[in-house]
């Protein structure tokens, strides 16, 4: 017997629709039906999410679905990258294209907001780590600004909840995403009334939380129309791409830690309880939402972005693969130059590579001389910054670290992969590949009652996808080089 279900996974640079296939056997079998490009849309020097289009691309999706597959699916689950929202108006329609994250609209904002409410008790408050691009941060650009949008909406849907809005007309919020926007309050475990009282906002806007594993609805009549696809339910999973991705880690135990890795890198932990206190404060650790009543307690990096912006300039020369770019770094020297891939300079520069050549040389380094060099630095220097992240994880958290389990697609980087190995000291386990995908599908699963528990969860995703395994090496030179990281981010700061 076998059943299959449906995952959109949009992220920031590609969307895909994944069927995944649940034999009675329990394993899982997943393959791309349709995969489409994302990306920010420049609009006058503001950036947005063309949300539409992306749901335009989601129907097409159902009705290639329906065309190629006899059998109809038996659920739908939606994922997303986190903190963007649309706003809606009294009739339930989008009042305008949802900001994205990297606008320039909240710059200073932050700081601007720790004058109305201190900066620690917001953490004590949210346990969510600092970052100008938090949902928190972007409303207040709103509030400050006097954007007209505010006086007509009636409903805030994170990205997600606006897919799944369109998709059965119903308005939830999903606990995974909530818990990434710095309004959530894991105590108290809802909205928290102090920080809408002080932004001035009402919270009315704000929607019912669902637990992922939560079942939604069926799809509109109008999509059923639009798609020939069956009136199926659409689930609530684990919305939030990380927090989907998480739930896939084919650990057994909690003695891991984990680095879901894209165009961010997300490394934490798997924790019963938020753990927000003086360390995680000042580490600026955030508590994220997981599945099955879980937190994942984590630090986000700036990850594969950083590489991911200067392939850009640089295909403007000459079109480079991923491949070429990781073997032009197997073959350039190690540790000539290291960044602090969490440095403001990296955020949303004009130019990748010259904001790489500023650092360096506000640093007092060597400037990479060609692009090996730039991305061996790139790799390098998240290595170092992951074992850095780790150290702090140990001292959060009452358990000993035994290994590391890299999931998505940055888990095919064979040499970020291995380099993370040397760096940590710890084995390193990679994949699978679509992380995501698998865990949206396997809240989906549970959500129809076919798997029972998380562990369960786990057993079938390790069953079902082969895994990579990196052994640590030349662990005293990765120890001279954290020992000269940790003095450029000094350097940095002073």
């Amino acid at each position: 017997m076998t059943e299959k279900f449906i995952a959109f996974d949009l992220g920031a640079e590609s969307a895909r629709a994944i069927v995944g296939t649940l034999f009675s056997n329990k394993y899982l079998e997943i393959t791309e039906l349709h995969r489409f490009p994302n990306s920010i849309v420049d609009i006058e020097g503001n950036l947005y999410w063309d949300v539409h289009r992306l749901y335009t691309e989601m129907l097409k999706s159902l009705q290639i679905c329906a065309i190629q597959y006899s059998d109809s699916p038996m659920s739908i689950g939606v994922d997303t990258w986190g903190v963007d929202f649309g706003l809606l108006d009294k009739n339930g329609d989008l009042i305008g294209m949802p900001f994205a994250y990297r606008d320039k609209r909240t710059h200073g904002m932050m700081d601007r907001f720790f004058k109305i409410i201190c900066k620690k008790e917001i953490y004590e408050r949210t346990g969510v780590q600092f970052m100008q691009i938090n949902t928190l941060y972007q409303l207040y650009s709103l509030v400050a600004t006097k954007n007209p949008q505010l006086k007509t909406t009636k409903d805030l849907l994170f990205i997600p909840d606006i897919f799944n809005y369109f998709l059965t007309g119903i308005k939830k919020s999903e606990f995974t995403f909530a818990t990434t926007s710095q309004l959530y309050n894991p105590r108290s475990c809802g909205w928290d009334r102090e920080i809408f009282s002080k932004l001035d906002i009402s919270m009315d806007i704000m929607q019912e939380i669902v637990q992922p594993g939560t079942v939604l609805g069926e799809l509109t009549d109008y999509v059923v129309s639009q798609t020939d696809i069956k009136k199926i339910p659409v689930i609530a999973v684990a919305t939030h791409d990380t927090g989907s991705a998480v739930a896939a880690v084919p650990a057994s135990g909690d003695d891991f830690a984990y680095i879901s890795s894209g165009t961010w890198s997300l490394m934490g932990i798997e924790s019963d309880e938020p753990i927000i206190n003086e360390k995680t404060y000042y580490y600026n650790f955030t508590n994220e939402g997981g599945v099955c009543k879980t937190f994942r307690i984590l630090k986000n990096i700036m990850g594969l972005w950083i590489m991911q912006e200067c392939r850009k300039i640089w295909s403007k020369d000459k079109k480079y693969s991923y491949e070429q770019l990781i073997e032009m770094a197997a073959h350039a020297p190690s540790f000539y130059t290291i960044i602090d891939p969490n440095s403001v300079d990296f955020l949303r520069p004009d130019h990748m590579p010259l904001a790489i050549e500023d650092y360096c040389k506000k640093t007092g380094q060597n400037v990479p001389r060609d692009i090996g060099q730039f991305v061996r630095c790139i790799f390098e220097s998240l290595a170092l910054s992951y074992r850095d992240t780790l150290i702090e994880l140990c001292e959060i958290c009452d358990r000993k670290i035994e290994h590391i389990h890299i999931i998505g697609g940055g888990s095919q980087n064979c040499l970020l992969c291995q380099f993370t190995a040397n760096a940590t000291g710890l084995p390193v386990y990679a994949g699978p590949v679509e992380a995501t995908a698998v865990g949206n599908i396997m809240m989906q699963t549970m959500a129809l009652g076919k798997i029972s528990s998380l562990s369960e969860l786990r057993d079938v995703v390790r069953s079902s996808f082969s895994l990579s395994v990196y052994r640590p090496e030349r662990t005293k030179d990765w120890d001279a080089a954290y020992k000269h990281f940790s003095e450029v981010k000094q350097r940095e700061e002073d």
